[in-house]
């Protein structure tokens, strides 16, 4: 049972799997550009907190 204690909490999942068999191949098209919409939406934001943690860094910056 300590083991199960010590394990660290099961990872939340961000999307619902989307149930591929009822759909048509364009609705499939479709759902993959929905994807990559948001994809690129995080991949963005990834981007600006990089930006914001680079600047906040060379700010805080001591001198050598």
């Amino acid at each position: 049972m300590a083991l199960e204690e010590d394990a660290p909490p099961p990872r939340r999942r961000r999307l619902e799997p989307l149930l591929l068999d009822s759909l048509g191949i364009e609705e499939l098209r479709l759902y993959i550009e929905e994807l990559r919409g948001e994809i690129a939406r995080v991949e963005a934001d990834i981007g600006r907190k990089h930006s914001h943690r680079s600047a906040a860094d060379a700010f805080f910056k001591r001198p050598g």
